[in-house]
């Protein structure tokens, strides 16, 4: 039974998502919304909305006539780009099993990139954190996130640098963050960053540079990640334009 809840469109998507994962629909074929609303205690416009959000990232398809079935093209994508996810559930959506390490957590001045990012001057301070993640032990990426000290409710310490960056961020700011500008950079790493990866220095690797913003466009965090992408591997399913 689906429990009440702000996001309950969500949840039943995120329902449906781990039955079709499970194997749980005999041939693939989903059944009918109002069935579906039953079982889950929804209401049918819930699971229209939830399916819907299905459809969009590629999981199912809809057919004309036929009804909606699982789509397992769109179900080779673990991780996609057009959506937002802490690395901790990235690296469980992989199969692996995830672990941190805060390389440090310290207040500094912002780069000229971070402060026109987050609207700073040079003068200002922010928050530096810079965290490994493993996967099964092997590091796989290495994140850097600055937040402007000027946000911050609480003195930061190493465990509270530890959570995932959308706890963090309510937790020290009361903010939410809703949505990230993102654009993906190819690096070459530095010995540095290499050895915090676990590869040779000088070879490439894929970088994210995003900022995150409220709902309300406050700027919260300027980020850069840096992924092996021997090891992880991140898709997006890319469709007509108006289809």
């Amino acid at each position: 039974m689906i429990t009440r809840g702000p996001s309950l469109t969500e949840q039943v998507r995120q329902h449906i998502k781990q039955l079709i994962v499970d194997g749980g629909f005999v041939e693939g074929r989903i059944p009918p919304e109002t069935e579906l609303a039953t079982d889950l205690g929804v209401s049918r416009t819930t699971v229209r909305d939830a399916l819907s959000r299905l459809e969009h990232e590629g999981a199912v398809v809809r057919r004309q006539g036929s009804g909606t079935f699982v789509n397992p093209a769109g179900l080779r994508i673990k991780t996609r780009l057009e959506e937002m996810w802490s690395y901790e559930e990235m690296l469980k959506d992989h199969g692996f099993t995830p672990s941190i390490r805060v390389i440090a957590a310290e207040v500094q001045n912002p780069s000229p990139d971070t402060a026109e990012a987050l609207g700073l001057s040079s003068e200002d301070r922010v928050m530096a954190m810079e965290k490994v993640f493993y996967e099964n032990d092997e590091p796989v990426v290495l994140t850097y996130n600055f937040v402007p000290t000027g946000l911050l409710e609480k003195k930061v310490n190493q465990t509270d640098a530890k959570a995932p960056i959308f706890e963090f961020l309510e937790a020290q700011t009361g903010r939410q963050l809703a949505y990230y500008v993102s654009e993906i950079v190819p690096v070459i790493l530095t010995d540095d960053w290499a050895d915090l990866l676990g590869a040779a220095p000088g070879s490439a690797a894929i970088s994210f540079d995003e900022t995150g913003f409220s709902a309300d466009g406050q700027a919260l965090v300027h980020a850069r990640s840096m992924f092996r992408d021997d090891l992880l591997r991140l898709g997006v399913m890319r469709r007509r334009a108006g289809g």
